[in-house]
């Protein structure tokens, strides 16, 4: 079954500004002190005048772009060639009855831009609109020898150029009305998604073609809070829907070759909630969850059911206490647990072997999944230069009818913060991790078809050893300077097949420069390498060979910013990006042989000047370039392989140029 939310999301979009933002937390804010006993006229701002009427900037770009590839439209905003023209905005409106208004915009009429309006009264009730427009490109120039057209692959006699891309369009609505202690809410957003993808099939022999997207999710979120002076709670409940309007893809001579994503829909109630008593905060959320798939099916020999009549409950639970025992001591805890119930249709299937049907009915086994977690965590100040902090974490997870029934992660860490050095501040962190669990390939469904001594990386048994140091330095008043470091070591001692090592260390380095006030810039460089190592057996028995996978990724860039020239009207600003990211696999069998290795690199160069005309108005000139470069030995030429069409050779090797003028006017 596909479901297009799955649990997390659902516990996140309950709790998220998606919402209206109604926290859990304790609400510390300024408009719950007491201030009965102050007199707030001797405390008002005589030089902060509330501004009435409309204030902001409102801006018109006209973009003319130069690529020959599409992917350059992911960093510039659009695909298309030539001339382009955008509004940028952030408006605000407010009056002295309490009335405000918002509007922002980005990139308003490219093919990834958003608006943004919100409006209401302050202390009573708001109403949001929004609008996205989010597109992914992958190729502009894919190969294909099957065309789509009213749910029928068509073999095409030529091959033919196919854009592979993604464009989603999103709208959405909300409203929130609230007093002093309680607040409602509703939204509804609603996307559509578009295009091209890759995808396969076989036909009888292995083919790669578009496959079309046309899917539609609707979003509808409604909840109730209340607060009082130490508690807070808030019911929430979520619904979506997913539908796929493309039908089984069919070829002229075979119907029903490819099955799309099915039709779903997903539902979700929870209560969450938080009290304080004096230095002691208790919080907790209790959620339930239904996920449905009732689609129909592709009918073939041997399939008894029309529908899958697919079900899934969830359940979700938590519990946390934190208390300040004293000014120096915190203690905290927390208690979790998890439950994803299949309550799908079980049918009986013939069973296949290479040799023909054995004869012999099998049903299919719904999986289900509970998860238990406990947490308890405790922080020390020793003095304003000293602060440590200690935690342990186990989280159990028991499966049904899989590769392992139980499994049971433990991590004990710790950190330390330290500010005895005058501009210096010093954070470390350290943690041991172990896995284990109950006995390995106990399932019935895997253990014909894996080899026994095969462990699966998420499953086998592992300790884990991770280690961060954090350095933040401000030598002087003009420069700043922050280092990380880390280092992770997964050892999976008790396995003989699969993954049996990684490393995964680097390092981040930022400076902050401002060397007056006109002047000011910034640098940045990182770097993160993982070295695995896993062992493999090509008699199904004892290991044979062994890989070595080493991935390095390095990012670096540094910008500036000038202002104050020609009498403060002209101000300049450019900004430089470096990525680079390889992927090395060495075979170590008879021999050691190189596979194919992947490599992306990735220059983007930005410069702009902004010349103000006047106090209101100003014009800016800016300039962009990208050179983007990958190889990957997976993407090959058409019918490289005999017995295999692919999409083509899909890798990028691009330079592409992007010129923009901007008008500007701010409203006073």
């Amino acid at each position: 079954m596909r479901f297009k939310f799955n649990l997390i999301t659902l516990s996140l979009l309950a709790i998220s500004g998606a919402v209206t933002g109604t926290a859990v937390a304790a609400d510390f804010g300024v408009n719950k002190a007491n201030t009965s006993t102050v007199r707030l006229e001797v405390f008002q701002c005589k030089r902060c005048p509330q501004v009435e009427g409309y204030t902001g900037t409102i801006g018109f770009n006209a973009t003319y772009i130069e690529s020959d590839d599409i992917h350059s439209g992911n960093a510039f905003g659009t695909d298309n060639d030539g001339a382009n023209a955008s509004v940028d905005a952030d408006l605000n409106y407010q009056d002295g009855a309490g009335y405000k208004a918002k509007f922002q915009a980005h990139q308003l009429g490219l093919d990834n831009g958003f608006a943004h309006l919100e409006a209401g009264k302050s202390g009573r009730y708001e109403i949001t609109a929004d609008y996205q427009q989010l597109t992914s490109y992958q190729s502009g120039d894919a190969l294909s020898q099957l065309w789509y057209q009213d749910g029928v692959l068509t073999p095409s006699e030529h091959t033919q150029t196919q854009e592979l891309s993604l464009q989603r369009n999103k709208a959405g609505l909300g409203l929130s009305y609230g007093r002093d202690f309680y607040q409602a809410y509703v939204r509804y957003d609603h996307e559509n998604k578009t295009g091209y993808q890759s995808s396969s099939m076989v036909t009888p022999r292995p083919v790669n073609f578009g496959l079309p997207v046309d899917a539609n999710t609707d979003n509808l979120t409604a909840g109730l809070s209340f607060s009082g002076d130490s508690w807070t709670t808030n019911l929430n409940y979520f619904v979506s829907q997913y539908k796929n309007d493309i039908a089984a893809l069919s070829l002229p001579y075979l119907y029903d070759v490819f099955s799309p994503a099915p039709d779903n829909q997903a539902h979700q109630i929870s209560l969450s909630g938080q009290y304080q008593v004096s230095r002691t905060v208790v919080s907790g959320r209790l959620a339930s969850g239904k996920m449905i798939q009732d689609d129909d099916l592709i009918q073939m020999s041997g399939n008894p059911i029309q529908n899958w009549d697919g079900e899934v409950e969830t359940l979700d639970g938590k519990l946390s206490v934190t208390s300040l025992l004293s000014n120096k001591f915190r203690l905290g805890g927390s208690v979790d647990y998890s439950k994803r119930d299949n309550k799908g249709s079980v049918w009986e299937f013939a069973q296949f072997e290479v040799n023909g049907i054995t004869g012999a009915f099998k049903q299919n086994v719904p999986l289900d999944t509970e998860r238990r977690g406990v947490k308890v965590n405790a922080s020390y100040r020793f003095n304003s230069d000293y602060r440590l902090q200690a935690g342990f974490d186990r989280k159990e997870i028991e499966r049904s009818h899989g590769d392992r029934e139980q499994t049971h992660d433990d991590v004990l860490w710790a950190k330390l913060n330290v500010r005895a050095l005058d501009d210096i501040k010093l954070k470390f962190k350290a943690s041991l991790g172990n896995r284990g669990g109950s006995e390995y390939q106990t399932s019935e469904l895997t253990s014909s078809e894996s080899n026994p001594l095969l462990r699966k990386y998420y499953l086998a048994d592992r300790k884990r050893t991770a280690f961060e140091a954090k350095f933040n330095h401000t030598p002087t008043s003009w420069l700043s300077l922050d280092m990380t470091a880390r280092y992770a070591k997964d050892d999976y001692d008790e396995t003989q097949l699969g993954l049996t090592e990684s490393e995964d260390y680097g390092y981040d380095i930022n400076l902050g420069l401002q060397f007056n006030e006109h002047l000011s810039g910034y640098a940045f460089a990182g770097q993160q390498w993982i070295d695995s190592n896993q062992a493999g057996s090509q008699s199904f028995s004892t290991p044979d060979w062994s890989a070595d996978i080493q991935d390095e990724f390095i990012n670096l860039g540094a910008g500036f910013t000038y202002t104050g020239l020609m009498e403060d009207k002209l101000s300049l600003g450019g900004d430089y990006l470096f990525a680079n990211s390889t992927s090395d696999t060495l075979i170590i069998y008879d021999v050691t042989t190189p596979q194919g290795d992947y490599t992306s690199f990735n220059h983007s160069l930005k410069l702009h000047a902004k010349y103000a005309l006047s106090e209101e108005m100003a014009l800016k000139l800016a300039y962009q370039y990208e050179r983007y470069y990958d190889t990957d030995h997976a993407q090959i030429d058409v019918d490289t392989v005999p017995g295999l069409t692919t999409l083509g050779d899909l890798n990028h090797n691009y330079n592409a140029h992007q010129v923009m003028l901007s008008f500007s006017y701010q409203l006073r």
